[in-house]
Protein backbone atom coordinates (compact mmCIF):
# COMPACT_ATOMS: atom_id res chain seq x y z
CA UNK A 1 0.00 0.00 0.00
CA UNK A 2 2.83 2.39 0.85
CA UNK A 3 4.54 1.51 -2.42
CA UNK A 4 1.39 2.35 -4.40
CA UNK A 5 1.13 5.74 -2.71
CA UNK A 6 4.80 6.42 -3.42
CA UNK A 7 4.43 5.49 -7.10
CA UNK A 8 1.30 7.63 -7.49
CA UNK A 9 3.05 10.57 -5.82
CA UNK A 10 6.07 10.20 -8.09
CA UNK A 11 3.89 10.06 -11.21
CA UNK A 12 1.97 13.12 -10.04
CA UNK A 13 5.21 15.06 -9.46
CA UNK A 14 6.60 13.96 -12.84
CA UNK A 15 3.50 15.27 -14.61
CA UNK A 16 4.09 18.74 -13.12
CA UNK A 17 7.83 18.62 -13.70
CA UNK A 18 7.38 18.09 -17.45
CA UNK A 19 4.64 20.71 -17.80
CA UNK A 20 6.31 23.94 -18.93
CA UNK A 21 3.23 26.03 -19.71
CA UNK A 22 3.53 28.08 -16.52
CA UNK A 23 7.21 28.75 -17.16
CA UNK A 24 6.43 29.98 -20.66
CA UNK A 25 3.78 32.36 -19.35
CA UNK A 26 6.25 33.80 -16.86
CA UNK A 27 8.86 34.21 -19.60
CA UNK A 28 6.37 36.11 -21.76
CA UNK A 29 5.45 38.35 -18.83
CA UNK A 30 9.11 39.15 -18.20
CA UNK A 31 9.64 39.92 -21.89
CA UNK A 32 6.59 42.20 -21.91
CA UNK A 33 7.84 44.14 -18.90
CA UNK A 34 11.31 44.50 -20.45
CA UNK A 35 9.89 45.72 -23.75
CA UNK A 36 7.66 48.23 -21.97
CA UNK A 37 10.61 49.53 -19.99
CA UNK A 38 12.69 49.94 -23.14
CA UNK A 39 9.92 51.77 -25.00
CA UNK A 40 9.33 54.02 -22.02
CA UNK A 41 13.05 54.76 -21.68
CA UNK A 42 13.40 55.61 -25.37
CA UNK A 43 10.28 57.73 -25.74
CA UNK A 44 10.04 59.18 -22.24
CA UNK A 45 11.15 62.74 -23.06
CA UNK A 46 9.54 63.13 -26.47
CA UNK A 47 6.35 61.34 -25.48
CA UNK A 48 5.88 63.52 -22.41
CA UNK A 49 6.44 66.68 -24.47
CA UNK A 50 3.98 65.53 -27.14
CA UNK A 51 1.31 64.65 -24.57
CA UNK A 52 1.78 67.96 -22.74
CA UNK A 53 1.44 69.87 -26.01
CA UNK A 54 -1.67 67.92 -27.00
CA UNK A 55 -3.33 68.46 -23.63
CA UNK A 56 -2.49 72.17 -23.71
CA UNK A 57 -3.99 72.49 -27.20
CA UNK A 58 -7.16 70.66 -26.16
CA UNK A 59 -7.50 72.83 -23.06
CA UNK A 60 -6.96 75.98 -25.13
CA UNK A 61 -9.62 74.91 -27.66
CA UNK A 62 -12.14 74.06 -24.93
CA UNK A 63 -11.55 77.38 -23.19
CA UNK A 64 -11.88 79.28 -26.48
CA UNK A 65 -15.11 77.49 -27.34
CA UNK A 66 -16.62 78.18 -23.93
CA UNK A 67 -15.45 81.80 -23.78
CA UNK A 68 -13.09 81.32 -20.81
CA UNK A 69 -9.89 83.33 -20.94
Amino acid sequence: MLTKAFVKTQLFIESFKNDERGVTAIEYAILGVCMSAIVLAVFNGSLKTALDSAIAAITRNINTASGIK
